[in-house]
């Protein structure tokens, strides 16, 4: 049975990102009366279109969800680089991305060559504004995948409070399909960080947030964190404006804003990063 790694609970947030969750919760509680409810991909022709959003399996010791954006390049979450008992990072090597995994067969399976995580990013067992903020992580795969059913997902700009998003991932429950929740709400964006009310799990770390405004969905933001205050769930989304452009350009070793290498195409990241009035969230 597969050991899951644990997105951060209620009891490892600091007292003060607590009480802001808790208002948001409250307040949010008519915002997510549209949400729709998961639907399982466990067939064929449910999965079709989310093919290149895979489970990333850490030699036995867990998983995470990913999403390809390149064909060599899967977007996760940075916590889902580190052992949560000891809060060592791992071994990169040790991760292998299975695309669409669905009823023990994928689309690709591809090792992990290395990772570049957001450089801001520290794993301490704690959850703050910035940990969350800078939750993200690039793996580069052993081999790019060409397979024509698994097409790689555009990135977009940060949603506004309010929007509706939706969310493909694994979980303990649905660990051997993914499960879609088409509509879910932003209900609160905050120096980088986006709180949702997205129905999310063990396993959904690192999870695809799209947005559906375009003719084909996109990506704005990664499931970083799961909360439960006064009995309300919520969802913590990473940024994905500069975070992106920066460990793009860790992984190709130029500066942000250079032209890159010949044949490594350019990552297209959104709008500059905002402060919103929401939620006052306190970094440590």
């Amino acid at each position: 049975m597969w050991s899951v790694p644990v997105l951060p609970f209620k009891q490892l947030i600091s007292s003060a990102l607590f009480c802001a969750l808790s208002g948001l919760a409250q307040a949010g509680s008519d915002l997510r009366a549209d949400d729709s409810r998961l639907k399982s991909l466990e067939t064929t022709d449910a999965g079709r279109d989310w093919e290149a959003v895979g489970r990333l399996d850490r030699l036995g010791e867990g998983f995470c969800t990913g999403a390809l954006i390149a064909p060599d390049l899967v977007l996760t979450a940075a916590h889902c680089l580190y052992d949560r008992d000891t809060l060592e990072q791992i071994d990169a090597t040790s991760i292998e991305f299975l695309a669409g995994w669905r009823n023990g067969r994928a689309s690709a399976y591809r090792s992990v060559k290395r990772a570049v995580l957001h450089p801001s990013y520290v794993y301490d067992g704690t959850l703050s504004a910035t940990r969350v903020r800078n939750d993200i992580a690039l793996l580069q795969l052993q081999r790019p995948i060409r397979n024509t059913t698994v097409t790689p997902f555009e990135t977009d700009v940060r949603p506004r409070k309010g929007a509706r998003v939706g969310v493909v991932s694994y979980a303990q429950d649905r660990s051997e399909a993914p499960s879609l929740q088409e509509v879910c709400t932003v209900m609160a964006r905050q120096d980088g960080v986006l709180v949702m009310s997205c129905d999310v799990d063990f396993g959904s770390s690192g999870a695809p947030v799209f947005s559906f405004e375009g003719e084909r969905p996109r990506i704005v933001s990664v499931v970083s964190a799961k909360a439960r205050v006064e009995g309300n769930p919520v969802s913590l989304g990473a940024s994905l404006a500069d975070e992106l452009a920066l460990l793009e350009a860790q992984l190709t070793g130029t500066h942000v804003g250079s032209q890159l290498p010949h044949g490594v195409s350019r990552v297209q990241v959104g709008e500059p990063r905002r402060r919103d009035m929401g939620a006052k969230f306190i970094s440590n």
